[in-house]
């Protein structure tokens, strides 16, 4: 068992992965939280191209927001694989040597809670913000159904 390759696979691997997903949930936020600003209902001829424009990207969010946890977790059982692995392969069990082990084989779970709550946070924002937008729509359609029987 090639141990190196696991523990690069947990620090360059599990963790680089958490921090392209963090990034990439932070920047379709920020991207739809701009589209939202400029958005204007009237524009869109119908309900469901509106709701096609508005749910853009927000799926990614929602995938990086749910699986992000077992990515760590992930990360964090190769971690302990590994110290396993050299507890067998050492003559000397210390005890210290094996807690301080296990702590850093947690990181990878608290890098994937990490990505996951605030990944979640921004998916629930975007979803309040998708009910709003078509709620507006709806009022737009009332007030024009309202004028044009005037």
């Amino acid at each position: 068992m090639n141990i190196e390759l696991l523990k690069n696979i947990v620090d360059y691997g599990i963790i680089g992965l958490l921090g392209v997903m963090s990034f990439i949930a932070f920047w379709f936020w920020i991207e739809r939280i701009l589209f939202y600003k400029g958005i204007d209902v009237r524009n869109f001829k119908t309900k469901e191209e509106l709701e096609i424009a508005l749910t853009n990207n927000i799926n990614i969010i929602s995938t990086f927001g749910s699986n992000a946890p077992y990515i760590g977790l992930l990360g964090t059982v190769f971690g302990i694989i590994i110290t396993f692995y050299a507890m067998g392969q050492s003559d000397n069990l210390d005890a210290k040597i094996i807690m301080t082990s296990l702590a850093l084989a947690l990181k990878a779970t608290a890098m994937g809670l990490l990505v996951a709550i605030p990944a979640t946070v921004f998916y629930n924002h975007l979803a309040r913000r998708i009910e709003v937008v078509l709620a507006l729509w709806d009022i737009n359609e009332k007030e024009k159904y309202a004028n044009q029987k005037v």
